[in-house]
């Protein structure tokens, strides 16, 4: 064996990592490549843009098209063939039920939780007069949106930041909503006037987090990605997502939480409304991290009872 064979055998081996093409999701995706690579000298780590079907449903409504998982099938299936060892989602994007053979190996440090108020004539969502615009693609802020402002008119919209911005000004639009962490990952945190609180709009379960995906048996892939993993923020999305899963929730229901860790306890708070945003159905639950999912999986219950059932079976046709 030469020199050269033996420098490349001790090189580690290449890792390939599944990403869809959006802006922020090659942000997402190049951060946590850059977080690896130096976290592990000497590996590469090749990016695989896959082109999933939210991508190409780009002006439909997502609660038309199935919404949750739109933006991942695709992706989960490089992973199943082998094709890429890991992908990075938009946490929020993916189901609450994770295919058998696939796990969330790690959940990095959680991005801002909030909704960001975008406008170029107000600042807060108060501000806007009775009949005012507001621009959503997510069915989450309408209900909430309505429920708070039962006078706006609310408009589906959808798109990168750019587009969703530049409709603004073609729509008429008075002002928009979009995802706080978005906005930070992309560098355009000044385009928000300012962000709207948990008491006035709760954002979508795991909303601003990441979650890494592997396969079931890759031990190299999850050691690899172990460190990126931050407890508290697992913890917390651990109650959001077993809300989520007992919901059987996705983008075409209406429903919201936030879990908050602090001193070995989890806070969550959580909301089912219905479509016109007339009724929200709200609760919260605390108790030791440890517990996280039998929180979220009660809390869902809780609110089930107090109404919540009536109005998801009114959404999906029948009762759970």
């Amino acid at each position: 064996m030469n020199r050269k064979q033996e420098t490349e055998n001790r090189k580690p081996p290449a890792i390939r990592l599944g990403t869809r093409g959006s802006a922020l999701a090659l942000v997402q995706a190049n951060w946590v490549k850059a977080k690896l690579e130096e976290r592990h000298p000497g590996l590469a780590v090749g990016l695989v843009i896959i082109k999933t079907s939210g991508d190409k449903l780009k002006d439909v409504p997502l609660a038309q098209v199935g919404g949750k998982g739109l933006f991942i099938k695709e992706i989960e299936e490089a992973l199943f063939a082998g094709e890429v060892d890991l992908a990075v989602h938009s946490l929020k994007d993916m189901p609450a039920v994770v295919p058998d053979g696939l796990v969330i190996g790690a959940v990095p440090l959680r991005e801002d939780w909030r909704d960001a108020f975008i406008s170029h004539n107000f600042r807060t969502l108060a501000d806007i007069p009775a009949g005012g615009r507001v621009g959503t693609g997510s069915l989450r802020r309408r209900v909430q949106l309505l429920h708070l402002r039962p006078d706006l008119e609310i408009v589906p919209i959808r798109g990168n930041v750019d587009t969703r911005v530049r409709k603004m000004a073609e729509q008429g639009l008075d002002a928009l909503i979009l995802a706080a962490a978005g906005l930070s990952r992309l560098g355009l945190t000044q385009l928000a006037r300012s962000f709207l609180s948990a008491q006035e709009m709760l954002p979508a379960v795991s909303q601003g987090a990441l979650g890494l995906e592997v396969r079931a048996g890759d031990g190299r892939a999850q050691e690899l990605i172990a460190f990126l993993d931050d407890p508290a923020t697992h913890t917390a999305v651990t109650a959001e997502r077993a809300f989520l899963a007992r919901l059987e929730g996705g983008c075409v229901v209406p429903v919201a939480g936030l879990a908050q860790v602090e001193g070995g306890q989890v806070a969550f708070q959580a909301l089912i409304g219905d479509l016109e945003g007339r009724h929200l159905v709200q609760g919260e639950i605390s108790g030791p991290t440890a517990a996280a999912g039998t929180l979220g999986r009660t809390l869902a219950e809780r609110l089930l009872d107090q109404g919540g059932r009536e109005i998801l079976a009114q959404i999906y046709g029948r009762q759970i």
